[in-house]
């Protein structure tokens, strides 16, 4: 019976239509998407996306949009310096006028205004602009003016303005205005104007950078003595200004006068540079103890400055002989330091030096990794390992290395001489030969090459005739140098004239003791019958270089299997 009620409640219960599900308020929004042309922030990605890539005229187009779409004036004023730079004259001109309806301060707009009518060629409204410009007020007024110039792509035009606008009834009460002026006129070839407006900027202001800058003026023109004045009356005003002494120091120096340099600097503040100056001082006229004296007071410095000096410690402990220490100085270099890398190139010669060539040869082959992608470095890397083979005598692990930096460096003079020592003292004169005449190529009557390919003849045995002109060469160009006098002395042997190859290889071996040197005076003096004055000198020779394979061919040549003198 219930079952029946329900039934029957079903069929008589009246029919209602079923309410539609209520949608969500998100479900009514309709979101109007622009096209990416009326989309700032796309605009503005775009643009800087192509300033990453350094495509400025991208950016340019892309910031043109972009100012269009916005009400900031940085957008604009970032549209019209980039329309300036690639020279989109119009879309400069749009830019410039959207900027200043937005606001845009007059120094600033005054500023674009006279580069885009310097880039026009336009004269006069670059001159009206500029006035604009320097009556503003604006605290950086001058400074912008002086980009302006600078920036200029007609220089002479830039510097015709400058003349005519920063004149010293306009210039303000401020010397680093003047001096800026003063650097810019000498920048743009205004030379008289330049010293102008610098012996204006002394007589105003009396201080120390203007008397500087005036010294600096009167140094170019070869007046060194007025030069030496003016920064001695900086000096007076200011002399705790390291920079000072530094330039008066260099004047000094320039002028021949190191000794009252090395005076000047050894007195007063030290710092990284002062130290540099007065060692770089020292080492030019080999002053061992003045370069001692400046170790001692290096290491006393202050941490800041020994870790700035590293470098200039690590080379005076290796003048001193002091390899431990050089080595320890040199490990502290930082590897921002500009001088990581010679410092690296140091250490890697001085673990050679003592004895440790295959520390020295792995911290060389890191350096090559490291400077992969930096040319210059990775020559100087490579030929440093070469020579470190040179010394040992592995004359194919140095030709393989002068080859690799000549790849990186194709006809590098340095190189070409290297592998050309390395060929000949591996007896592969031929291609010796050939890159000792290459470099002469490169570099017509180089004494060093000529005496190269001169003495590698000589000691084959082979065209003599040429060997006597290129020796000829570099014996007029260097008559007291002992290497030249040894090729010449060589070449005398070969062609038979004993008298005059003992007497040349004698003066050379008497002016340095050279293992070579001294072997060719041996087997000279052997040849000649005087076998105990021979042995005498390969005595000396042994002790000189007991390893020397110049004497062992020698040896060879002269006596018979298993003698030795």
């Amino acid at each position: 019976m219930a079952l029946a009620l329900a039934l029957g409640a079903c069929t008589t219960a009246p029919l209602r239509p079923q309410a539609a599900p209520t949608p969500q308020p998100m479900e009514r929004l309709t979101v109007a998407t622009p096209d990416a042309d009326h989309d700032l922030v796309a605009q503005l990605m775009a643009g800087e996306m192509a300033l990453g890539r350094t495509d400025l005229v991208a950016a340019s187009a892309h910031y043109d949009k972009a100012m269009a779409l916005s009400s900031d004036p940085a957008v604009a004023e970032r549209a019209a310096e980039l329309a300036i730079a690639v020279h989109r004259d119009e879309a400069a001109g749009r830019a410039l006028d959207r900027w200043q309806a937005l606001g845009a301060k007059p120094a600033p707009i005054a500023r674009a205004r006279a580069e885009l009518a310097l880039d026009q060629g336009n004269a006069a409204e670059a001159k009206r602009q500029l006035e604009r410009l320097i009556a503003s007020g604006d605290k950086d007024a001058w400074r912008q003016f002086g980009r302006v110039l600078l920036g200029a792509r007609d220089q002479a035009q830039a510097a015709r303005l400058l003349e005519a606008l920063a004149v010293p009834a306009r210039l303000p009460a401020d010397p680093k205005a003047w001096l800026a002026m003063s650097e810019l006129g000498d920048k743009l070839g205004r030379k008289a104007y330049a010293r102008e407006i610098a012996a204006a900027a002394v007589k105003r202001f009396h201080d120390a950078e203007t008397y500087a800058w005036a010294a600096q003026m009167k140094f170019k023109d070869g007046d060194h003595d007025g030069a030496k004045a003016l920064l001695r009356k900086a000096l007076d005003q200011a002399p705790s200004n390291t920079r000072l002494r530094l330039a008066y120091a260099g004047m000094l120096s320039a002028s021949g006068d190191d000794a009252a340099a090395s005076q000047l600097l050894a007195h007063g503040t030290q710092d990284a540079d002062t130290y540099a100056l007065r060692a770089g001082l020292a080492a030019r006229h080999e002053d061992a103890k003045a370069l001692a004296t400046l170790y001692r007071q290096l290491q006393q410095a202050s941490p800041e400055v020994r870790a700035q000096s590293s470098y200039l410690l690590g080379q005076l402990a290796e003048m001193q002989h002091r390899d431990a220490e050089a080595l320890a100085w040199y490990d502290q270099v930082d590897e921002d330091d500009p001088h990581a890398f010679e410092a690296a190139v140091r250490s890697a010669l001085i673990l050679h030096t003592q004895g440790k060539r295959e520390q020295a040869h792995q911290l060389l082959a890191q350096l090559e990794i490291d400077y992969l992608e930096q040319p210059e470095q990775l020559r100087q890397a490579l030929q440093a390992e070469a020579e470190l083979y040179l010394r040992e005598q592995d004359y194919a692990k140095a030709e393989a290395a002068f080859s690799r930096a000549l790849q990186v460096v194709p006809d590098d003079p340095g190189l070409l001489y290297g592998r050309g020592l390395a060929y000949a003292q591996a007896g592969q004169i031929d291609l010796a030969v050939k890159d000792f005449q290459h470099l002469l190529k490169i570099k017509p009557g180089d004494v060093d090459a000529s005496n190269a390919l001169g003495y590698t003849l000589a000691d084959a045995n082979r065209d003599l005739v040429e060997a006597e002109k290129l020796l000829q060469v570099a014996r007029a160009a260097k008559p007291d140098d002992p290497a030249i006098a040894d090729s010449w002395g060589w070449l005398q042997y070969r062609l038979g004239h004993l008298e005059q190859a003992e007497q040349t290889l004698r003066g050379a071996w008497l002016a340095r003791k050279d293992a070579d040197v001294g072997v060719h005076l041996a087997e000279v003096l052997w040849k000649q019958g005087r076998h105990h004055d021979a042995q005498k000198v390969f005595d000396e020779v042994r002790k000189l270089d007991p390893h020397s394979l110049t004497l062992r061919d020698a040896l060879k040549r002269l006596l018979p299997a298993g003698a030795h003198p």
